[in-house]
């Protein structure tokens, strides 16, 4: 995983009108386990994880990395949010040299259809666009994902292209989109 940059690490946390985006701490590892065994979680994320496995292998102070923010409602984790660099093997780009900022999120499914999801992601979408100004951020989802097709849809994603991957048809963005940023996307040409 290559880090976002020339950013400092972790920033100090980010208030909403609802929510707390901050470093992980300790008292987070059982939210982090549940994320990760949920069946209902992990439908389009490849599957869950077996929850003794976790319990083994999630360290004390798990999530504790650049680019992650927890989501922090009333003091209690609800997901988390990640900004991170798009590995350049993947497909789906819209730099010519790859490594595009890219934004992931998963939530507890008690925490759904709340708008946390939208409030979240769009505050860390608008911390980055204040710490590497100018730089866009792209989001895959398989396109069978519904709610989150709505989510990037709500937060301002355009769709660039579709593609084949993990078995599943994948929808692949960019925030801001051309028309915001002012830009032509392509992923077969350099940045216009």
């Amino acid at each position: 995983m290559i880090g976002l940059g020339p950013v400092a690490w972790p920033p100090a946390p980010i208030r909403t009108e609802r929510l707390v985006l901050r470093e992980s701490e300790a008292r987070d590892r059982a939210a982090f386990i549940e994320l990760f065994a949920s069946q209902e979680v992990h439908t389009y994320l490849g599957g869950p994880r077996p929850r003794d496995e976790l319990e083994r292998a999630v360290p004390e102070v798990p999530g504790r990395r650049h680019g992650l923010f927890v989501i922090d409602l009333d003091g209690a984790m609800i997901g988390m949010v990640t900004l991170d660099r798009r590995d350049a093997e993947r497909p789906g780009h819209v730099r010519p040299d790859a490594g595009e900022a890219e934004i992931g999120y998963t939530f507890l499914p008690e925490a759904w259809g709340c708008g946390y999801a939208a409030e979240a992601c769009a505050a860390a979408l608008a911390w980055f666009a204040d710490a590497l100004p100018g730089e866009s951020v792209v989001l895959c989802t398989q396109s069978a994902n519904g709610r989150s097709m709505r989510l990037a849809a709500k937060l301002g994603f355009t769709e660039v292209e579709r593609f084949e991957e993990f078995g599943a048809e994948q929808w692949f963005g960019v925030w801001p989109s051309p028309k915001q940023a002012g830009r032509t996307w392509c992923t077969r040409c350099p940045r216009e």
